[in-house]
């Protein structure tokens, strides 16, 4: 499941990975770049030391170098030659027409194309207008070589320049090495990077956790009540979430408060006139004075009385639950007595309505501990909602199932049904089906029954479901709890 915490651990790690390895090629360039420049500077100093000796020699004599029998080959004269020799790595020393006149073991195993190649790149740093100094790498028969070439200008007119090099392995050896152990331990930065990143998450979210905890226990509101940890005088940003929560409960605690209140008055002060204009009705319906052109609307007038008082009641009724007011009066209740009562009563409704109404419940009793006149209510409303959307030539089942724990109530129909999008809501207050939202139509209604229904249920500690299917009919199901222990045994005696 995807969360903050999941987030912020990969990120950590992602973070922690991508520093960790840009300060290993920082360390390698910068450690490459030391290395290069620490061997420059010791190339210089053998092209300085060879220079020197060379402008010395030619001080003494200036006849340095020695022509051979092939006049297109010159080298150093001999004694000069035994003083270079125990110069260390790669040397070359250049003449004024591009020719190597000496060159070091190194440089003498090279093939002609390599020395060729030394050669000419030396060579370039001598004809004007030639720098005084060049560094630079050559690929010499595999061998990647790094050279410092100089001009030489007091040797005489023959030389004209000197190169020192050496093999850039030793160079590159220690930032390789490093990235190696990067590569090495990056496995176990990472590893740590997400244990360290999950303990830092879990510590950081830690209030956020309590505060959904707590949040999520505000499920009504008879809870609102409740409020989050304040965050201090000086809150940071969890604490500063915590107080504009707190304030948020607060105005909807007010809210709730005033409008409980409302319902709740208006709905007892309601009840007096109700009963006024229904007792008025009923005197003139029975009156033998009355004209009969006036019988169907007072009749009507009844019945629109008579369900404004249901909705008045169940208003009532909803505020009371609301406020924490409404209490159940429990005592041993045989639910096969109250299916029987339950089912006179559907019997009835489904005569007027072309409905067949079956009855199956168990033989002998099956008590539980509840209020009987909430479990009857809740048992006819869900009757009368299965006859209510059932067609003329339908079905209602009306069956009782016994557990040793459990006792389960199912109201089954061949009605309309409900879309599937649909079964969330049809246990929400004043929600009812699209085709059937009229309170004057052929299915009368305010869209609270279901909600009484749902709170009787719970109210006794058990659960209330809907299966359905558009055009097949639907199946109410409730599940109350039988007592347990000694107080069953007590009951059932």
């Amino acid at each position: 499941m995807r969360s903050i915490r999941s987030i912020l651990t990969l990120w950590y790690t992602v973070a922690l990975t991508a520093t960790v390895l840009a300060f290993g090629v920082t360390i390698t360039l910068l450690e490459r770049k030391a290395n290069l420049a620490d061997l420059d500077e010791r190339l210089r100093g053998q092209t300085q030391l060879v220079a020197g000796l060379l402008e010395a020699e030619y001080r003494a004599d200036p006849r340095v170098t020695e022509e051979l029998s092939d006049p297109l080959t010159t080298l150093l004269r001999e004694g000069i030659v035994e003083r270079l020799e125990p110069v260390p790595g790669w040397l070359i020393v250049v003449d004024s027409a591009g020719r190597g006149v000496y060159g070091s073991a190194e440089v003498r195993r090279l093939t002609p194309g390599a020395g060729e190649l030394l050669r000419g790149r030396v060579f370039a740093v001598a004809p004007p207008p030639g720098r005084e100094e060049q560094d630079f790498n050559l690929e010499l028969d595999h061998v990647s070589v790094r050279f410092v070439a100089l001009r030489v200008r007091s040797a005489g007119p023959a030389i004209v320049a000197v190169a020192a090099g050496t093999p850039t392995r030793g160079v590159e050896l220690a930032p390789g090495r490093l990235i190696k152990s990067l590569l090495v331990v990056a496995p176990l930065i990472v590893v740590s990077a997400l244990l360290v990143g999950f303990l830092l998450s879990f510590r950081a979210l830690r209030p956020v956790r309590g505060m959904i905890d707590e949040l999520e226990d505000i499920t009504d509101g008879r809870s609102l009540h409740r409020r989050l940890a304040p965050g201090g005088p000086e809150p940071d940003e969890l604490g500063r979430l915590a107080n504009a929560l707190n304030a948020l409960l607060a105005r909807l605690e007010t809210s709730f408060g005033a409008l409980r209140r409302f319902v709740a008055d208006a709905s007892h002060e309601l009840k007096t006139p109700l009963m006024v204009m229904r007792a008025g009705v009923e005197r003139a319906l029975t009156d033998p004075g009355t004209a009969p052109q006036t019988m169907v609307p007072l009749e009507e007038t009844l019945q629109e009385i008579q369900r404004t008082t249901e909705l008045v009641d169940t208003l009532l009724t909803l505020a009371r639950v609301d406020e924490g007011r409404m209490e159940l009066h429990k005592e041993p209740v045989d639910l096969v007595a109250v299916f029987h009562e339950a089912f006179e009563t559907a019997q009835i409704l489904g005569e007027g309505a072309g409905v067949t109404v079956s009855l199956e419940v168990p033989e002998g009793p099956m008590v539980v501990d509840a209020d009987r006149g909430r479990l009857r209510r809740l048992v006819m409303n869900l009757t009368e909602n299965a006859v209510k959307y059932t067609p003329a030539g339908g079905s209602v089942w009306m069956s009782l199932a016994m557990s040793d724990r459990t006792a389960t109530i199912s109201i089954r129909d061949t009605g309309i049904g409900i879309a599937p999008g649909d079964v969330g809501r049809v246990f929400d207050r004043f929600w009812r089906a699209d085709q059937a939202r009229s309170r004057t139509g052929d299915r009368p209604g305010i869209g609270l029954g279901l909600s009484i229904s749902k709170w009787i249920a719970e109210a006794h500690g058990g659960s209330i479901g809907l299966t359905s299917r558009p055009g097949r009919g639907s199946t109410f199901t409730v599940t109350l709890p039988r007592p347990q222990g000694p107080a069953a045994a007590v009951i059932e005696s």
